[in-house]
């Protein structure tokens, strides 16, 4: 690229009868231009209790003076949960009515995978919107776990080009993994995450009080991404949990607000340190476990959590990288003992599950992997506790081996 970014001619010609005849003249001018993204991340309590100033700073950090108009989407489930949580949202609004106005009242959205399983309730959230006047500098807010505030973030990205989005994340793992990070997506056509953008939030909220009010299943799923981030960034971190597992599966609230912080944290530093933000490239350096993990969210129709299928995916990929030579032996048998100490299973029928050729299925999420993003397969292995290494393909007869192993240690 001309480092002056001026105007340049090109020629190109052929020949004709012995002489050279131009066919075509162009002209390229070069456009650059950076754009800088910065947003707060948020650790509190009882985030809408009037006293609690964090929303509001939040909303008038731009425009101190103004009164900002704000549409709220929320969890169904967080609402079955926390049943005050709408009448609370309410009052901190009347409290703060010189900078909040609260347009409607909370809208509350399926809860779990289905909001991102029908385009249709994308095209409701966007009726609110266009309903109610919402403007690029008005706000919608999103309380949920990870899949209702991807799909809110879709309709936020896409309306008017981008409205100011915040995140309140309700799960373990929406406040430590994807509630602070950059992307915002649907599924469609079988495929999960299809349709979406790589738009950053305006803030991220995260309150500790959901977490106290999560069932147990929901507190031990969120966990895998804090083993995923910990095993290719963190060795010290990954041995903090090995230290601290008792804590940890009993929901010790010391040792929980810790694991979730310091997960966010390392996630936060790869998306902004990591040198690929929105994933240009061909490798996806946060989602060791994650090609069987999605394929078997799929395969099960959703009735594994996220969490719970990222964590047979590590287990799978953890074994696979014994069995190629990259870690040590008996490093797999650490890691499951940790996911199994926290409350993870590591097994699911729908790995032996296959099509009508005889082909284990879950394989297909290898292919569908790399489409995702294009170019070469890249998935990340381990080469030890703490350190991730990528690699280009992936010996079928060694995932069938791991998937075996990981069956025997089952039954």
């Amino acid at each position: 690229m001309p480092e002056n970014q001026t105007a340049s001619r090109l020629q190109a010609g052929t020949m004709l009868g012995g002489q050279a005849v131009s066919t075509c003249a162009a002209e390229v001018s070069w456009q650059k231009f950076s754009v800088p993204y910065e947003y707060p991340v948020y650790f509190t309590d009882a985030l809408f209790n009037t006293e609690n100033h964090v929303l509001l700073e939040t909303l008038t950090r731009l425009e101190p003076q103004k009164c900002h108009r704000i549409v709220v989407f929320i969890d169904s489930g967080v609402v079955q949960a926390k049943p005050k949580l709408v009448l609370e949202i309410q009052q901190y609004a009347a409290a703060h009515s010189r900078s909040i106005e609260l347009v409607a009242a909370p809208v509350l959205m399926p809860a779990g995978e289905s909001i991102k399983a029908e385009l249709t309730f994308i095209e409701q959230m966007q009726k609110v919107l266009a309903e109610q006047l919402i403007d690029r500098h008005s706000y919608v807010v999103g309380i949920g776990g990870g899949a209702l505030l991807d799909a809110v973030g879709l309709v936020a990205a896409t309306s008017h080009r981008g409205i100011r989005y915040i995140r309140v994340p309700t799960t373990v793992l929406a406040q430590n993994d994807s509630g602070v990070g950059v992307k915002n997506s649907v599924n469609l056509f079988g495929q999960k995450n299809y349709l979406g953008t790589f738009a950053p939030p305006f803030a991220v909220l995260n309150d500790y009080d959901f977490i106290r009010a999560l069932p147990e299943r929901d507190k031990i799923s969120g966990m895998a991404e804090a083993v995923k981030v910990a095993l290719i960034r963190d060795a010290k971190f990954y041995q903090w949990l090995v230290a601290n597992a008792d804590a940890l599966a009993v929901y010790n609230e010391d040792a929980m607000r810790y694991m979730i912080k310091k997960c966010a944290e390392l996630h936060m530093q790869q998306i902004a340190h990591g040198g690929d933000p929105f994933e240009t490239g061909s490798a996806r350096p946060l989602d060791f476990g994650h090609w069987a993990a999605h394929k078997l969210e799929t395969l099960t129709q959703y009735s594994l959590r996220h969490g719970e299928a990222v964590a047979i995916g590590i287990a799978l990929d953890t074994r696979y990288s014994v069995l190629s030579g990259l870690l040590d032996q008996g490093a797999d048998q650490q890691v499951c003992f940790l996911l199994e100490h926290l409350g993870f299973t590591l097994w699911h029928e729908g790995l032996e599950a296959q099509d009508a050729e005889g082909k284990l299925q879950v394989l297909n999420g290898l292919n569908e992997f790399s489409e995702h993003l294009g170019g070469a397969l890249t998935i990340t292995l381990l080469e030890q506790l703490g350190r991730g290494i990528e690699v280009h393909e992936m010996n079928t007869e060694l995932v069938a081996q791991s998937i075996q192993w990981l069956k025997e240690r089952r039954s």
